[in-house]
């Protein structure tokens, strides 16, 4: 079970990082090491982990804004590891994001355990999350994270303004969208009477999905007033 969980360790200190390291293998994670901020910001754009364990003091970007940073685009458990003891500290790298706060010197026992619990809650809560990242109608699912779409398991190529319309219908697939109410919501901008932009956009829609799947519709026209998902049978 362990193995699934990828643990990067942020360290500058080669002694304590390899320390980290082989604490966490022993105990079956896949762990990976950065010694500075900035290597840790690229391997965080590079590869998914399922928990970060930091000190604050690093070379590079400091460990405070490594977390401002990591919060801007991850939900993963931060744990921050450090000798910067002091209650304001705690207190400010919690608020920041940070999801536990371990004192060095540290007890190796008490690291797993807290290891441990952040993984637990962290796994329940991507459950919950996957359930809405991922909208499925029919062969087509929408992943809203990676903002694209898959028919028959193959990517759909789709421009940002197609996606967004065919996130919109499939999100409420018993709704008819009107040509006005597709615009302002995908354009953000008020709507003037030109249904040939969406037209266009939902033609080319359908023709892509068609070219994965030809037996299949998914969007119907409902006349006089504007687009909906085909009603599953």
């Amino acid at each position: 079970m362990n193995q699934k969980n990828n643990i990067l360790v942020v360290e500058d200190d080669e002694a304590i990082n390899s320390l980290l390291v082989e604490l966490l293998t022993k105990a079956g994670y896949k762990v990976q090491s950065a010694y500075s901020g900035t290597e840790a910001k690229l391997r965080l754009e590079l590869e998914t982990f399922q928990l970060v364990l930091m000190d604050l003091m690093l070379p590079g970007i400091k460990g405070e804004e490594l977390i401002e940073e990591i919060r801007k685009v991850k939900v993963m458990p931060i744990i921050v590891i450090s000798a910067k003891i002091g209650a304001e500290t705690k207190v400010e790298v919690l608020r920041m994001g940070a999801d536990d706060f371990i004192s060095k010197p540290f007890n190796n026992e008490e690291v797993l355990a807290r290891i441990e619990a952040q993984l637990r809650r962290y796994q329940v809560f991507s459950r919950e999350e996957d359930q809405v990242r991922l909208i499925q109608y029919k062969d087509l699912i929408i992943d809203i994270e990676a903002c694209s779409a898959y028919v028959n398991h193959k990517q759909v190529d789709l421009t940002a303004r197609e996606y967004k319309i065919l996130k919109e219908l499939i999100t409420h697939p018993k709704r008819v969208y009107t040509r006005a109410q597709l615009f302002e919501t995908v354009w953000e901008d008020a709507y003037i009477g030109d249904d040939n932009t969406i037209n266009v956009h939902i033609s080319n829609i359908r023709s892509k999905l068609n070219k994965l799947n030809p037996t299949e519709e998914y969007i119907e026209t409902v006349w006089g007033i504007g687009f909906k998902m085909y009603s599953l049978t």
